[in-house]
C-alpha cells in the first residue's frame, strides 16, 4: 500500500505540474476570453502544488503518523514541482510550431 501511494503521490505531481500548458482555459475547465498568460499558468502551478500537497498528505495520514516537516522539506518539493512542470514549459513556450 505505501509504494502504491508513493507512485500514486508522483504520478499527480507530473500531471498536476504540467496540467497549466496543456490548454488555454483556466484549470482545463473556464473558457478566458483573452489567451492564458504567464501569470495565470503560475498561478495555477502553485494552486495545483497545494492539491497535490493536500493529497498526499491524506495519504500519509491514512498509512499512519504524519511526520512533522520544516521549511526545507517544503523548499524541495516545490523546486521538484517546478522541475516536474518541465515538460509542459517546452511545449508550451519553446517548441516551434510547424504551420503547414
Amino acid at each position: 500500500m505505501q509504494s502504491s501511494a508513493v507512485w500514486l503521490v508522483l504520478v499527480l505531481a507530473i500531471i498536476g505540474a504540467n496540467l497549466p500548458f496543456l490548454s488555454n482555459r483556466f484549470f482545463l475547465v473556464f473558457p478566458l476570453k483573452r489567451p492564458k498568460g504567464w501569470l495565470l499558468r503560475v498561478a495555477e502551478v502553485v494552486v495545483l502544488y497545494f492539491v497535490v500537497g493536500g493529497i498526499s498528505l491524506s495519504l500519509e495520514s491514512r498509512l499512519g503518523q504524519i511526520y512533522p516537516q520544516h521549511w526545507e522539506f517544503y523548499a524541495v518539493s516545490a523546486s521538484m514541482f517546478l522541475v516536474l512542470a518541465f515538460p509542459g514549459y517546452v511545449l508550451r513556450y519553446l517548441m516551434r510550431r510547424v504551420e503547414s
